[in-house]
């Protein structure tokens, strides 16, 4: 029960909304405990002077009366308690995702989207019903519990009702000992249901690569596994679960059985009359609900304890990029002066070093590239610059201030990055183009991706800009969603542009024609670019050579050239692999 603490501000917030249904739920079943009493009395009368139309008229009344009371309150707490039970439902959502979204890029590293999406659905789910049937049937199953068998023991007979319900307690004992199975074993159903998820989440997204491949038969048979693996898991639980009800009705029977055959020898004795032993009948009838309540509850609590075990590990995660207490803003705009002092990191979890000893500026307006062999150093020094991981304290530097110092806002918004993946949203070119612009002109938009050499590609569609994309962008080209990509990020009109090997799916001569356009528009701009093509970099102000996590070369592309070392000896390779491929060459 301890996981239900996490909800104590979001029902705090709602508990007027609890109070007016659990009010109305009550005012529903106190016209249910006044049913019977209004049956013992038409009994007794019809006993007493047989049928007289006129002296039924009041009881059907009276039963009409009581049917509208019962009908006008069941839909006041379903609108008050369901209504609260969405709403928090709805705060919960809100904040995991919020949560979600404070989480550094490296927490989504290690977790798979199935997992989280399992998080988001039947998590959510099962705590919604806790707080919206659980919390109603718990009120329901106490008053109606408590209030009949103070009627039973104080206005019928207190030794029928002694015997009657002496079975009762063990319908309690048989839910409270199934509950603890329950929770554990749909723990493990969740569990499975997110392997599922993810395993149907990794096909879909990679359904080109498994029909390229021919691996239909062979995913297939690992989602019938995954399947069949999440059909026992659900088994094992029903297992339990589907022992509940039949146990109470059992009991429940019981208790009618020991009702009829020592009721039945009261009524002949005298010492209750028949209409007493209708309505005791009637109360008895009333109990076999919260009875079974009780065992749907706890089905319910455990399933929610199990999810909300399951989330809480997420709301308690630590961000590992937070928010320093005290930033330090700059006094104007952003300039784009970037220094690295020093810099030696590794990745959490390794002891290999990324960088040893990094220490170069950017100084603000100019064009820079980092050029390297793979795995050498390039996107861990862009990392630190964007802080999607932590540098050193007092290691890089923007305008003078420590990355960690300046906001963390301030810091992203102030830099326009294009990965190498190029993920695009599935909404239209025109959004993901605009995407982190707040109101974008249309004609900004077309004016972008005239700059990156898509607008063409994108005018060929018949819907133009408001072409909707397939998930990750499928609908284009790998180029077309590089050069989208690239239109994003220039659509900000950052301080800061990074473009991490953003130009390796376009030819040579689109490269070209994107590069001059970028030269005159970022003029006064820093730009970082990172890419493994020469040409790519060669008109930049300044070139680090990145290899084995050192900056081993820096200048300019003639220097580098003339230096005969590493930078030369890759300037060479692909000139002759474009001689050899017969494109033009890179030239010196």
């Amino acid at each position: 029960m301890r996981h239900f603490r996490v909800l104590r501000p979001y029902v705090g917030q709602r508990v007027w909304r609890y109070a007016i249904g659990i009010l109305a739920l009550l005012v529903a079943d106190g016209a249910q405990l006044v049913l019977p009493q209004v049956l013992e009395r038409f009994v007794n009368t019809v006993e007493s002077t047989g049928v007289v139309l006129s002296d039924i008229a009041p009881y059907a009344v009276a039963l009409l009366g009581l049917a509208v009371v019962v009908f006008s309150s069941r839909f006041g707490w379903r609108m008050m308690v369901q209504g609260a039970s969405r709403l928090i439902d709805y705060d919960l959502r809100r904040d995991l995702f919020t949560q979600f979204t404070r989480l550094a890029p490296n927490y989504f590293n290690h977790k798979k989207t199935g997992d989280l999406m399992a998080h988001a659905t039947n998590d959510l789910q099962a705590v919604r019903m806790a707080l919206n049937m659980g919390i109603v049937t718990a009120a329901d199953a106490a008053f109606l519990i408590t209030s009949t068998l103070i009627i039973m023991f104080s206005t019928i007979s207190p030794s029928l009702s002694a015997w009657a319900l002496a079975p009762l307690p063990l319908a309690a004992i048989v839910t409270a000992l199934l509950g603890r199975q329950i929770h554990a074993r749909f723990l493990e159903v969740q569990n499975q249901f997110s392997s599922l998820s993810d395993h149907v989440q990794e096909n879909f997204a990679g359904i080109r690569i498994v029909k390229t491949f021919v691996q239909e038969d062979n995913e297939l048979a690992r989602l019938t596994g995954e399947s069949r693996e999440y059909f026992r898991r659900n088994m094992h639980l029903v297992r339990v679960w589907a022992l509940i009800d039949p146990l109470t009705d059992f009991i429940v029977g019981t208790a009618f059985c020991v009702a009829l055959a020592y009721g039945g020898i009261l009524v002949i004795r005298g010492a209750i009359t028949l209409g007493a032993f209708v309505a005791f009948t009637s109360y008895l009838a009333l109990l076999a609900w919260p009875m079974q309540a009780l065992g749907f509850l706890i089905n319910m609590i455990q399933r929610a304890g199990a999810s909300l075990e399951r989330l809480e590990i997420i709301y308690r995660e630590t961000p590992e990029i937070a928010e320093d207490p005290h930033p330090i803003a700059p006094s104007g705009e952003v300039r784009g002066d970037i220094e690295f002092r020093d810099v030696t990191f590794a990745y959490p979890g390794t002891s290999r070093q990324a960088l040893k000893d990094v220490s170069f500026r950017i100084e603000a307006g100019s064009t820079v590239a980092f050029v390297g062999r793979t795995g050498n150093g390039k996107s861990t020094i862009l990392n630190l610059i964007l802080r999607v991981f932590d540098p050193p304290v007092g290691s890089v530097f923007l305008d003078g201030i420590d990355v960690r110092k300046l906001p963390l806002g301030l810091l992203r918004e102030s830099i326009g990055y294009v990965p190498p993946d190029n993920f695009l949203f599935s909404e239209t070119i025109s959004q993901n183009i605009a995407f982190g612009v707040d109101d974008l002109p249309e004609e900004r938009i077309e004016e972008m991706a005239e700059i990156a050499q898509v607008k063409d590609n994108i005018l060929d569609f018949p819907l133009g800009f408001h072409t909707m994309l397939g998930e990750r962008g499928v609908t284009l080209s790998g180029g077309q969603k590089q050069r989208v990509s690239i239109a994003r990020a220039l659509a900000k009109d950052p301080p800061i542009l990074i473009l991490d090997d953003s130009f390796s799916a376009v030819d040579t001569a689109t490269e070209e024609a994107i590069l001059d356009r970028l030269w005159r528009v970022r003029e006064g701009r820093t730009t970082i670019l990172v890419a493994h093509r020469i040409s790519t970099i060669k008109r930049s102000d300044h070139i680090f050579v990145v290899e084995d996590g050192r900056i081993v070369e820096d200048g300019r592309h003639e220097d580098l050239v003339a230096r005969g070392g590493l930078y030369a000896s890759m300037h060479q390779r692909q000139l002759l692999e474009d001689r050899v491929s017969g494109s033009r060459g890179v030239g010196a």
